[in-house]
């Protein structure tokens, strides 16, 4: 199945054309700069940096967060298939895949933590020691993927 995924016109255009996987990895960066910068410092927020920045704030970022993603998506898809083979069973991957995924999921409970939290205080949804932990996790998995996404290149 993957091997057919590579023959397809479009993942050989993404491997064969001069401009279309260093434009792809252009657009898969900017998304991930969306992404983990928003999510980044909401969870930098939560952890009490920059306590002066309101944290309704980053309820308004959600829909910036969610095209860097969406952006990410599209590009990764498309970069995915131009060497699904050999990424299918790649360590650094696999990680990177399972480091997005669970910081996306992380974000969605933050996200509706921060959203029950404008309706309250504020100081309740920042002191809790829960949401501190979920923001910790959160900064690990992106600075992860980060990381397992730059080994993808070096590690077989």
């Amino acid at each position: 199945m993957l091997t057919t995924l590579e023959t397809t016109a479009i993942a050989i255009w993404v491997g064969e054309s001069l401009y279309a996987y260093p434009g792809l990895l252009a657009c898969h960066i900017v998304g991930l700069a969306i992404v983990v910068g928003v999510f980044a410092m909401r969870d930098l927020r939560l952890l009490g940096f920059a306590s002066d920045i309101d944290l309704a704030v980053f309820l308004d970022l959600k829909r910036l967060a969610h095209a860097g993603f969406a952006i990410n998506l599209v590009s990764g898809l498309l970069l995915f298939s131009s060497q699904a083979s050999y990424l299918a069973t790649s360590i650094p991957f696999l990680s990177k895949i399972a480091c997005v995924t669970t910081g996306m999921v992380l974000a969605f409970i933050l996200n509706h933590r921060l959203g029950e939290a404008a309706t309250g205080s504020e100081i309740a949804i920042a002191g809790y020691a829960r949401t501190r932990i979920l923001a910790c996790l959160s900064l690990a998995c992106w600075s992860a993927a980060i990381i397992a996404g730059r080994l993808i290149a070096y590690i077989f």
